[in-house]
């Protein structure tokens, strides 16, 4: 099977997309993972999927792709390529393009500026459909009800947390400094906890002032990526919530930077930033 295959990225977040609309494409996860080898295959953080959508007023189906193989929910970094994407390849000739994913509706806007902005939606911070068990272990202490921040024990440590789905999991701890941040170490183990039963993408934030962040994410299936985009607005709605930020910040990843905006409430979450085109080819699986 040979697949005709787009290599892009935002910010350093890398993905493979592939037009399913015009070749019959139907990966098992041991081909995702091959293909997603650094030194065997492409190579990337995410495999995203273009699809004709069965839902009305939608014009694509996004499927996304860890490089473990598991489907997820979302990814904002990849929605930016998916939307330059389906443009590039003559598949819409639209600034505004409305997709469907597995966790709902999306609308992805093509500046001029070629930068692109996404209605993230409004963020999920009720505990059970984030889902995370604020009283893991611990059913006797407080009730799993939403709060600004969350204490949780790891390797014997009592760790600050915020929590915030973005259609996927995300909990964002606070750092001084996102260099000597443990990431890989203390975000792995916040994802193999019990507090989380989906996995959870792990954000260490620091509050450079009220408009300005670092962020360093430590991804489900992924490990630590050059950037998230979902990861960005999860840390931004912690820190607006836990009374830290403005209602629009600037958040330095170690790919570059992108702007996100919430109004708070039932407010969607806004992310604008840039993409590119690496490469295109074709593999043999």
């Amino acid at each position: 099977m040979n697949i005709i295959f787009t290599k892009m990225h935002g910010l350093g977040n890398d993905f493979v997309v592939i037009n399913g609309i015009d070749q019959t494409i139907n990966l098992t996860p041991e081909q995702i993972r091959f293909m997603s080898d650094r030194q065997f295959g492409i190579g990337f953080d995410q495999l995203l999927l273009v699809e004709k959508s069965d839902v009305e007023d939608t014009d694509f189906r996004y499927r996304i792709f860890n490089s473990d193989g598991g489907e997820v929910e979302q990814c904002g970094n990849g929605a930016r390529c998916f939307a330059h994407f389906v443009r590039n390849e003559n598949l819409t000739d639209k600034k505004e393009i409305a997709v469907i994913t597995k966790n709902g509706r999306l609308i992805l806007n093509v500046e001029d500026n070629g930068n692109v902005t996404v209605d993230m939606g409004a963020p999920i911070l009720e505990p059970a459909q984030i889902p995370f068990i604020a009283n893991a272990g611990n059913e006797d202490k407080a009730e799993n009800v939403q709060q600004k921040s969350y204490s949780i024990q790891i390797n014997q440590q009592n760790i600050e947390i915020g929590a915030v789905s973005m259609g996927n999991p995300h909990a964002v701890v606070i750092v001084d400094d996102t260099q000597s941040a443990d990431v890989e170490k203390l975000g792995k183990a916040i994802q193999e906890s019990s507090y989380f039963p989906n996995s959870v993408n792990v954000g260490f934030m620091q509050v450079i002032d009220r408009q300005n962040i670092k962020l360093r994410v430590y991804e489900r299936g992924v490990g630590e990526t050059q950037a998230c985009g979902t990861g960005a607005c999860a840390a931004v709605v912690a820190g607006i919530v836990q009374g830290l930020l403005d209602s629009k910040v600037d958040v330095n990843l170690l790919g570059g930077n992108l702007s996100i905006s919430w109004a708070g409430d039932t407010n969607p979450v806004m992310m604008s930033g840039p993409t590119a085109t690496v490469f295109k080819g074709m593999i043999s699986l």
